[in-house]
Order: C-alpha cells, then sequence, then structure tokens
C-alpha cells in the first residue's frame, strides 16, 4: 500500500551550497548540520525510511524536516526564537549600574559591594552580581603598580629581553639577587594537622628565631641554581659569592649577570673585582623593574612552596630547608620560558601609560 504522496524536493544551487556548509562546517549547531544532512538526502531522491536508517533517526523525524523545507524553504530549518519570560532590567538602568560602579564611591566605603549597590540602583543582589559578571567588573579587587623611571629603560629592557630571546654563544646567563631577610619562624602552639573537612589549623602568632639571606643564580638555559647563605647581606657576602660562580661555571664560558640596581651591587670593591674579571658581563635591570629579573619568579616559587607555611626552630633548620630545597631543584630543574619580545612589552606599557593618563585623576 502507497504511503502519502509527498512533495517533491528540488534544491537551487544556491540552497545546495549552504546545506552542505551547515552539514560540513564544525562550528555549526549539531541539530542543525543534522536537519541539512537529511534535506540532502531526501533531494538526492532517497525515501524517507532510508534516509532515516542512514542517519540513525526516526521516520518521522525526516518527514518533518523535508516537509518543513518545502514549505519554508532554508528559514525552516533554523531554530524559532523560544519563549520566555520578557525581561525587567532594561538596558537604562544597567547603564546606571556600570556608571556609579566606574564613576562613583559610596559615602560609607573606598568602593562598592553588591549589596550597597543593590540599594542604590534599587535592584536585587543577584541582578547587581549578574550585570557585574557580564562586564567584568570587580570593585572588590585592587592591584598595584609601579611605573619605571629609569631613563634609560628602554635600551635595559631590549637588552635584557635580548639575553632571554637570544642568548649568546659559549656563554651562561645568570639571573642574580639576594631574598634577604628571610624569617625563622615558629608557632607559638602546634599546629592542627589536616583532616576531612577541616584545613590545617595554626596559631597567628609566631616566634621568630632570626633571619637569614639567600644569595641565588638562576641559569635561564637550564633552570638550574647556584645558591649561598649568609647571615648578612652586605658587598663582602656578594663578593663570596661572586666568587662562587666563578668557581660553579666553566673557564671557557663568559658569564651574563642579570642584576638590579641594589647598593651592594655597585661598590667599589665590587666594581673592581668585576675589573679584574673580563668573563663577567653586567647587565642592571631598569630602576622598579625587577620583573625582569627571572630569579624573582624563582624565590616566588620558594616562598610557596617552603618558608610561607614552613615552621623553623632556627636559623640554622631554616637554612637547611632552603638548601634542601636547592637540592631538589637543581636534580630536577626546569627553565622558565621567556616568551615577550621588547617590542611587546614597550607596546604594553605604552598603552598603560595612555589608559591611566585618560583616566582623569
Amino acid at each position: 500500500m502507497a504511503g502519502r504522496p509527498k512533495a517533491e524536493l528540488v534544491l537551487s544551487a544556491a540552497e545546495k551550497e549552504q546545506l552542505h556548509a551547515w552539514a560540513r562546517r564544525r562550528k555549526t549547531a549539531q541539530a542543525l548540520a543534522l536537519r541539512s544532512r537529511i534535506v540532502l538526502e531526501c533531494a538526492g531522491g532517497a525515501e524517507n525510511k532510508a534516509v532515516a536508517v542512514k542517519l540513525a533517526v526516526t521516520r518521522q523525524t525526516v518527514s518533518k524536516w523535508r516537509a518543513r523545507f518545502v514549505h519554508m524553504r532554508l528559514d525552516g530549518l533554523l531554530d524559532a526564537p523560544r519563549s520566555g519570560a520578557p525581561r525587567t532590567i532594561d538596558d537604562a538602568r544597567v547603564d546606571v549600574v556600570i556608571a556609579k560602579t566606574l564613576e562613583e564611591q559610596p559615602s560609607n566605603a573606598t568602593h562598592w559591594s553588591t549589596r550597597a549597590m543593590a540599594r542604590e540602583a534599587k535592584l536585587s543582589q543577584t541582578a547587581v552580581s549578574r550585570i557585574w559578571r557580564a562586564f567584568g567588573l570587580q570593585p572588590h579587587r585592587q592591584e598595584t603598580f609601579k611605573l619605571s623611571t629609569d631613563p634609560l629603560f628602554v635600551e635595559k629592557t631590549r637588552d635584557i629581553v635580548g639575553l632571554y630571546l637570544d642568548p649568546p654563544l659559549k656563554a651562561m646567563v645568570l639571573c642574580v639577587d639576594e631574598k634577604s631577610q628571610i624569617q625563622a619562624l615558629d608557632r607559638t602552639q602546634p599546629i592542627l594537622p589536616l583532616a576531612p573537612g577541616v584545613p590545617e589549623r595554626r596559631t597567628h602568632d609566631y616566634q621568630r628565631h632570626g633571619t637569614t639571606t639567600l644569595f641565588a643564580a638562576l641559569d635561564i638555559a637550564t633552570g638550574e641554581v647556584i645558591g649561598q647563605l649568609h647571615r648578612r647581606h652586605r658587598s663582602s657576602e656578594f663578593l663570596k659569592f661572586l666568587r662562587t660562580i666563578e668557581a660553579s661555571v666553566p673557564n671557557d664560558l663568559d658569564i651574563h649577570l642579570v642584576m638590579d640596581n641594589y647598593g651592594t651591587h655597585k661598590t667599589p670593591t665590587i666594581r673592581n673585582w668585576f675589573a679584574r674579571h673580563p668573563r663577567f658581563h653586567v647587565h642592571f635591570t631598569p630602576t622598579s623593574a625587577s620583573w625582569l629579573n627571572q630569579v624573582e619568579r624563582w624565590f616566588a616559587t620558594l616562598t610557596e612552596k617552603q618558608i610561607r607555611r614552613g615552621t623553623h626552630r632556627s636559623t640554622r633548620q631554616l637554612e637547611d630547608a632552603i638548601r634542601h630545597y636547592l637540592k631538589l631543584n637543581n636534580a630536577d630543574p626546569k627553565p622558565f620560558v621567556w616568551t615577550k619580545s621588547a617590542d611587546d612589552i614597550l607596546a604594553s606599557i605604552e598603552r598603560f601609560c595612555l589608559r591611566i593618563s585618560n583616566s582623569g585623576q
């Protein structure tokens, strides 16, 4: 028994091209891609049953989208707008919330909270939270910055970044600095250990047991660190560290040191020592630009993994912990990968300067 006659399905060249595009394009919604394939199979002369088997759908699905296409052509394959509750907050009220957040501050605080803004704008706290998330506003957060005023900032930046991206041949590039005043701290009462559902707990107060200073030189090529501990950080201790570097680096390699402008790095004694050791080449970072020195990032990792939550009952115990961390680091070193060129850095700083110069403050 023959079924109901089906309307003829003939595609124009433009329709065929669009259907193939929807069926193949990876970013097309999968439902639209399936509908496009159904229509293409039907246009090729296949019966609804055969199309359903080939595309693993029901005959009713094939019949529905075939009929929709015949009646509405390409528009018939698109989803109709979904019904839903109308917006209760119009664009004007959203603009008011954004303007107040950016341009005003509450009378009793330095920044807006969701509750304070909700009271001011006569909205719910949830609505304010959604608006802030949509526009990336976070009034509770604050970051710090400091721009270098070094007159040779551009030249020094290009010099140091050039060392990172294209190190010289037959040379070792070392990022050198000292982490001073590392405190040996112990809590006044025993630490309560981590337990299921309960974080580690410790007293807020502590006992000081002295300080130490870590002199470190990070090899940018391998991630290995030459480290030396001293109780003080004068130029005499720094000179001892330079001699340690000299003894640690093979004699056939030049040594390029990236250092900051700390006073102990520039005393007459240190300058004279460098003059007597010509294989040392010193590259000073711009003032207020310690982020150019990669060893600072290594210091941050040391603090996070070993010092901040550590408890040390003596300076010697603290120094032993740091030496242990140095040993582990050098057993499996991992260098930092510098990716930004000097031009990228300078362009980023230029954009930032334009922003703060136009901020109205």
